[in-house]
């Protein structure tokens, strides 16, 4: 019996791929640019699919080879000498042992898997890296402290707002953990290496050891002062490996400082005090104007009296009698009355802001400040997003756009910056921060010769499902996202000098894709259409 083998046609298609200039550009602080890598493990999906079914069909030749010499080879057994008296018989086993099997094993032997390793080849240049790795899971770790998230709200994903549930493993809770420890930030470590152990004592199957957790989160709860905690830790860990090394040496030390501090005859009551003042220090840099911050990211804490609330109102406002508005008004409203910040309602359209994210998107980059000691831009820890500047003689509609702000804010927009685009990423934020350029930065925008930042005009180009407000914690002041709005306020007084009262912040993103742009205004070319007053408060 002849067996032929078809040659296993095996073909990946290199599908979507992203522009070079993605490759390594800190994706966790966009998400707009993570949206691109969605689309990259789909093609790898198909790919493996792909090599899948190829493995699959080699397989089957194998098993039909096998199947029908299984039955050949039983009937030639039973009677060899009347098999083989059969010449053509004789012929085919010279056949299939000489040429036949052969040709099985080159099958066999088939790597199948190039189209697949090619594609994975081209694809890992454009990957996120360490650095994003890292930067999402301390994304997670801001979210569940400026949100108040317990570990098993956030591992089980029941956040408000969200579309597609999804869930952390006992492996993820413990990759957060050990990110938590390289930074040395021992109470996160804590937390979610409990809740890494939890969920593997809950009876999930994981390839999460835990004796890898308890080794990490012993010397945790240790770091922060409770002895007894590590002690008890230590003990489960050495039930489960009673010959680990660093656990027994561990345990010792444990047992010599507690004999020491009994010998010392320290109190009871003095120990609970320093455990307790110990176990509060959650992080460093945990400052009052931190958690007014995020008490306003949550919605908690607004300072706005029913009377003052009284004075707020809602208009339909022409600008000033600009001719281009005397006949269609735009609708503002209140958001703050000192310092003012208004709201303009459907002031920009949703065509509008597709152009202008399109514009943006390839060249969104890491966000930059203004380094006060070099007078140069760099990316901070504190601002987590991307941004991008488009000019007016771009696009007809960046033009229009500036028009307008001039139209309503009656400011000239010539000196004033290029419309700046921001994306945040996973869990993207801007911590408190000044617009403006205060005495103590004489350089901040010397390079621009436009003077300070007189007024800061800042779209909303999405609406955010949870998180992302706008929160000034001088004032006590949140400003929610709202598609298509815009809000306004001014930096300086009239007599030039700072408002320190507008000093604010970007909320973490808890849920959802944050979209702004923003025009910020300067003093020069300002002087008639907002004179200057005699009283610097003014």
């Amino acid at each position: 019996m002849a067996m032929a083998f078809p040659k296993i046609w095996y073909s990946v298609a290199v599908g979507f791929l992203l522009p070079f200039s993605y490759a390594h550009t800190d994706f966790f602080t966009s998400i707009g640019h993570m949206t691109d890598l969605i689309n990259t493990e789909k093609d790898l999906v198909v790919s493996l699919k792909d090599y899948i079914k190829a493995e699959e069909s080699k397989l089957e030749q194998i098993k039909k080879w096998a199947e029908k010499l299984d039955q050949l080879t039983d009937t030639a057994t039973k009677d060899p000498e009347g098999f083989l008296g059969h010449p053509v018989n004789a012929f085919k086993l010279m056949k299939r042992l000489n040429t036949e099997w052969g040709e099985l094993e080159s099958l066999v032997l088939k790597d199948m898997s190039d189209g697949f390793i090619s594609n994975m080849t081209i694809q890992r240049q454009f990957f996120p890296n360490d650095e994003d790795q890292t930067g999402a899971a301390k994304a997670l770790l801001r979210l569940q402290d400026t949100y108040n998230l317990d570990t098993d709200t956030l591992s089980r994903g029941n956040l408000p707002g969200v579309k597609h549930k999804s869930f952390l493993t006992a492996e993820d809770c413990f990759e957060l953990g050990k990110i938590a420890y390289t930074e040395a930030d021992y109470y996160h470590t804590e937390l979610w290496m409990e809740q890494a152990l939890k969920q593997l004592d809950e009876g999930e199957v994981s390839s999460a050891d835990k004796v890898y957790i308890l080794d990490y989160l012993s010397y945790a709860v240790y770091q922060q002062g409770d002895l007894g905690k590590a002690m008890m830790l230590t003990k489960r860990l050495l039930e489960l490996d009673p010959e680990h090394q660093r656990a027994n040496g561990n345990m010792k030390y444990f047992e010599y400082i507690m004999a020491k501090e009994k010998e010392a005859n320290k109190s009871s009551t003095d120990a609970e005090e320093q455990t307790e003042k110990e176990t509060e220090v959650k992080k460093k840099d945990y400052l009052p104007e931190r958690r007014k911050y995020e008490m306003l990211c949550r919605g908690e804490g607004l300072k706005m009296t029913p009377r003052r609330q009284k004075r707020l109102f809602c208009r339909y406002y022409d600008g000033n009698r600009n001719p281009r508005y005397i006949l269609g008004p735009v609708k503002q409203e209140d958001e703050w009355d000192k310092p003012r910040i208004v709201r303009f309602l459907d002031i920009i359209s949703d065509e509008e802001i597709e152009t202008v994210k399109e514009l943006a998107k390839p060249r969104l980059s890491r966000a930059t400040v203004h380094d006060p000691e070099t007078g140069k831009l760099t990316t901070a820890h504190y601002r987590v997003s991307k941004s991008a500047w488009l000019s007016g003689y771009e696009s007809p509609v960046v033009s229009r756009i500036n028009t307008r702000i001039q139209d309503l804010t009656g400011l000239d927009v010539s000196t004033a910056e290029e419309l700046q685009v921001a994306n945040y990423g996973v869990g993207g934020q801007y911590e408190p921060h000044f617009d403006f350029g205060r005495k103590d930065e004489p350089d901040a925008f010397k390079e621009l010769g436009t003077g300070n930042r007189i007024a800061t005009w800042l779209f909303y180009m999405s609406d955010v499902s949870a998180g992302g407000a706008t929160v000034f914690p001088e004032v006590g002041a949140s400003v929610w996202p709202k598609k298509g709005t815009a809000v306004f306020w001014y930096n300086l007084f009239p007599s030039g000098e700072g408002d320190y009262s507008t000093r604010h912040a970007a909320c973490p993103v808890l849920v959802g894709n944050k979209w702004v742009s923003n025009k910020w205004l300067h003093e020069r070319g300002q002087e008639f259409r907002r004179p200057c007053t005699l009283s610097e408060l003014e």
